[in-house]
């Protein structure tokens, strides 16, 4: 695939974020212009390896046909290479930006040089193809009769929609939030994500055929409430797509009271008051002239730094609880097994480059909120763990804060949805059902995305929902 002998000739080398200096200033995408001489010349890296290991169970989850268009982008096929990967994945634009690329954790070159930029030339083909218009509506050229209502309008509700509308049912998607995405509209900001990008796919996507409901909280009991049980009995199948959505939260001394936010809900202000007025409006938990803290790593860890940096904050300190990870895999991390080593994300390098210095600091755990008599945060007090979390005596410190953030991930779905149809939970809490299955418990009605599987990545979430498209298929032919 690609130039036999590129991945001798040819360093890898990935496109360039904008100046962290200069994205700060803004909310605008941080990625620069896509340059297709430079990704020919990438595309030319991937080498004949037999084995795709990079669409592989370690790789790419949608099993992405990786080698062929990169071959594809190397012989200047651009068009040819989007059909491939339209063939795997409804929203490459999403996952081009925002997914950590486990494909090229699993990249053959990986083993002992650095890997193919899959995830640049996935997100290259895929503006390519928006930008010649090669991209359009494609509604069903006939119709079932069948009904089906989709909980959820994050990835596995997108990718289950576009999926089934193909096949000619109905199909209706409900969002508890005025605008629809779920996680992709307020969950993951726009300096990563632009909002316009997933509009536009949401307009094809009406445009073929799929009907949105917005506010429009399934099983709740306020304004907007609607009853899940006349969803259900209403359609001739029921998808719960609603996502991992109750946070976990840090059970410490004097936790109750201003000043601690959980991660999402300082995200999803931030972005709805962007949207809806360029934070003109105020409505949003600002950490402008404040000195934040966040607790938790990972992609909303990061995106809470970079939220804050932009709303123009005092200081920055980034908690984890793991210790820092080595540069290179280590013994027990073998390829093609995700790699578990240092990187620097984008709010770390705008940390570095607005305090001096990356804002993590590593085996570390909270140990109590320190407030004033009336109550108001002040800071917080921690100790350090050792490789067991276990905490090494005589290291309590304290830390001042004005606003702390919690990203320490997710417990589960919320259940007031599934409760009215007596779904079965797993262990975890999720909404019991298999793997390519995905039926739940009770009758008509299925489960994909974190609400099944638990907390995970957008692009696992576009596969769970592709995979519950074709057992509902399945399903409603035997009806």
């Amino acid at each position: 695939m690609g130039k036999p002998t590129g991945f001798k000739e040819f360093d890898r080398a990935t496109e360039p974020y904008r100046n962290p200096v200069e994205r700060l200033i803004d909310y605008k995408e941080i990625y620069t212009s896509h340059n297709d001489g430079h990704l020919t010349t990438q595309g030319a890296r991937c080498m004949d390896c037999g084995v795709p290991f990079c669409q592989s169970d370690n790789g790419c989850p949608v099993y992405n046909l990786i080698p062929e268009w990169n071959d594809l982008v190397y012989h200047n096929r651009w068009q040819e290479a989007l059909d491939r990967l339209h063939k795997t994945n409804n929203f490459p634009e999403f996952t081009g930006r925002v997914c950590p690329a486990p494909c090229e954790g699993a990249c053959v070159l990986g083993v002992n040089n650095p890997a193919v930029t899959i995830k640049n030339i996935e997100c290259a083909i895929v503006d390519k193809g928006f930008d010649k218009g090669w991209i359009v509506a494609r509604p069903p050229e006939e119709h079932t009769g069948k009904k089906i209502a989709i909980v959820g309008s994050g990835p596995a509700g997108l990718a289950a929609a576009a999926q089934l509308n193909q096949s000619g049912h109905a199909v209706t998607v409900y969002e508890r939030a005025e605008r629809v995405g779920g996680l992709l509209m307020y969950g993951i900001p726009n300096m990563k994500l632009e909002k316009k990008v997933v509009e536009r796919r949401v307009k094809l996507l009406e445009e073929e055929g799929v009907t949105f409901i917005v506010n429009a909280d399934v099983g709740g009991s306020g304004e907007h409430g609607i009853a899940v049980e006349t969803l259900r009995d209403e359609s001739d199948a029921l998808l719960l797509a609603t996502g991992a959505t109750l946070p976990r939260d840090l059970n410490i001394p004097h936790r109750e009271g201003d000043g601690v936010y959980f991660a999402m809900e300082f995200l999803r202000k931030s972005t709805k008051s962007l949207l809806d007025s360029n934070l003109d409006d105020g409505n949003y938990l600002s950490a402008k002239d404040k000195n934040v803290i966040v607790i938790g790593g990972g992609d909303t860890g990061t995106d809470c730094i970079g939220t804050s940096l932009r709303h123009g904050c005092k200081s920055l300190v980034n908690f984890e609880i793991m210790p820092k990870p080595p540069i290179d895999r280590a013994d027990n991390n073998p390829w093609p097994l995700w790699p578990i080593i240092y990187r620097v994300d984008y709010g770390h390098e705008e940390a570095a480059a607005r305090f001096g210095k990356d804002p993590r600091v590593y085996s570390i755990s909270g140990k109590e909120f320190v407030r004033d008599d009336k109550g108001s945060l002040l800071g917080i007090n921690t100790v350090e763990v050792n490789k067991s979390f276990k905490e090494i005596p005589g290291t309590i410190q304290f830390w001042e804060a004005d606003i702390i953030l919690l990203s320490m991930g997710f417990l589960g779905p919320e259940h007031y949805v599934s409760e009215p149809l007596n779904v079965e939970l797993d262990g975890r809490s999720n909404y019991q059902a298999e793997y390519k299955i995905f039926q739940t418990s009770s009758a008509k009605v299925f489960a994909a995305g974190d609400c099944r599987r638990g907390q995970s990545l957008v692009v696992r979430a576009i596969d769970e929902g592709r995979l519950a498209a074709v057992e509902i298929d399945k399903y409603l032919s035997r009806c």
